[in-house]
């Protein structure tokens, strides 16, 4: 495995985390699921359809989003929402991304 492949594998495992405590802060406000890649995207949160699309059925069957199809346009459309387990799960992994933060911030400046 040269350098570029062990990057991009630690890179991919640092995003999953990330795109799934993305997924729920964003969908607080309901939204379907291009919507959504074209937002966390535009935001610099790189993910790409073959990962979102079933990462939302998983949270779903999870009880951590909710949904309901949308039929008042030509084009039926499943819009998703943060579910009230998807927010306390959202503010558990924020708390630990930020103490996560700090930890790390602590060692790049010598604050250990």
């Amino acid at each position: 495995m040269n350098t570029d492949e062990t990057t991009a594998g630690h890179l991919q495992e640092l995003r999953r985390g990330t795109v799934v405590l993305a997924c729920l802060i964003r969908l607080r406000t309901p939204d379907y699921g291009y919507a959504l890649l074209e937002s966390l995207n535009g935001l610099g949160i790189l993910v790409d359809a073959n990962t979102l699309y079933p990462l939302l059925r998983r949270l779903e069957k999870q009880a951590l989003l909710t949904s309901e199809w949308n039929t008042d346009e030509a084009r039926p459309r499943k819009f998703y929402r943060t579910s009230p387990s998807g927010e306390l799960l959202a503010d558990a992994l924020m708390t630990d991304w930020r103490r996560i933060d700090d930890a790390l911030a602590g060692l790049t400046t010598g604050d250990e």
